[in-house]
């Protein structure tokens, strides 16, 4: 498994303006595992048939062949791309959220990094340096593929991509979370109608398209409790698909994810990561950020990386994956 990464020039100039969660990304398919897990056969075989119509290889140089996940050192790629009438409209979707999230079997650890949507990079076979989340519109998941791999020096095993209609579709077919809504507030809907959802302050219970416009409404607080709402909303989806009773609701959760789904993991390997989360308390779960400032350049908005805070990451997801880069530990030694 190798990775082209020469040619990549240090000027990273990176950009942030807020932070996507990851959680939407992977949250359908925790709850699609847990349904699978509490109903047996019926579950299984609609889940094995959700994954085989979601699965849809990207042929690269990269690309392990495998027909098993090998978790002594894998990492997976989690793409959030919002797909809306109106952004559609206007052309190519960009990513509107990335996680990289790394394996390491021996040292029973997860690894997590979220890459901010308006990171200032270079964009091989485009050879630009724009924001990272133009990479999708540019060359889909190809590209977005080869840009992270080249910004992080280290290889991406595998990709899971999925859109918001995933998470409006799992919410509703879960019957809607009981969230405990901290202010009023207006904010636009999925489909890019502004003010579409008010919301009152309460604990109340909220459907698909209210919890999308709390989880990503920033109008009234920082970007630190934007991500503590969405931590809420998350446990609040998890809880109720674990109180689930009925085989039903699972089949229309599964149903939603597959719609909304594409991924290189075949439902074997799927089945692996599962095994490996489901090993107990034992997994130790790490999250990691890029450091960075807000900057612009010919007044467009971007997060800057910080140089010594990307070789760090680098150096540590190199580390984990069992892949070191000598270049990278070269330089994080001369901090």
């Amino acid at each position: 498994m190798s990775i082209n990464r020469q040619g990549y020039k240090r000027e990273n100039k990176v950009k942030k303006k807020r932070k996507r969660i990851w959680a939407w990304v992977i949250m359908p398919i925790l709850v699609l595992v847990l349904g699978g897990t509490a109903y047996g056969a019926f579950l299984y075989n609609k889940a094995e048939s959700v994954m085989n119509k979601s699965y849809k290889p990207i042929d690269r140089d990269s690309k392990q062949k495998q027909a098993n996940v090998k978790l002594e050192n894998t990492s997976i790629l989690f793409i959030g791309v919002d797909d809306s009438t109106k952004r559609k409209a206007n052309g190519p979707s960009r990513s509107d959220a990335l996680l990289l999230a790394t394996f390491n079997k021996e040292e029973k650890s997860v690894k997590l990094l979220s890459i901010p949507r308006d990171s200032y990079v270079h964009i091989p076979e485009k050879d630009i340096y724009t924001k990272i989340n133009h990479a999708h519109a540019y060359g889909g998941v190809k590209l977005t593929l080869e840009t992270v791999e080249e910004l992080l020096d280290v290889p991406v095993d595998y990709y899971v991509k999925m859109n918001f209609n995933a998470f409006i579709d799992v919410v509703n077919a879960l019957g809607g979370i009981n969230v405990d809504v901290p202010y009023t507030f207006s904010e636009q809907d999925s489909k890019d109608r502004a003010k579409a959802i008010t919301l009152t302050k309460g604990l109340q219970e909220l459907d698909g398209e209210q919890a999308l416009a709390l989880a990503r409404t920033r109008k009234k607080d920082s970007d630190i409790q934007r991500g503590q709402r969405q931590q809420e909303i998350f446990k609040a989806i998890l809880s109720k698909g674990t109180s689930l009773k009925s085989i039903t609701s699972y089949s229309d959760v599964m149903e939603a994810v597959g719609k909304n789904m594409t991924t290189d993991l075949t439902f074997a390997q799927m089945k692996s990561f599962i095994s490996y989360l489901q090993a107990g308390s034992g997994i130790n779960v790490e999250s990691l950020s890029l450091k960075g400032d807000d900057s612009y350049i010919n007044r467009i908005y971007y997060y800057q990386l910080d140089k010594d805070s990307l070789e760090q990451t680098k150096l540590t997801l190199q580390n984990h994956l069992n892949r070191t880069n000598t270049s990278s530990s070269k330089a994080a030694e001369n901090n």
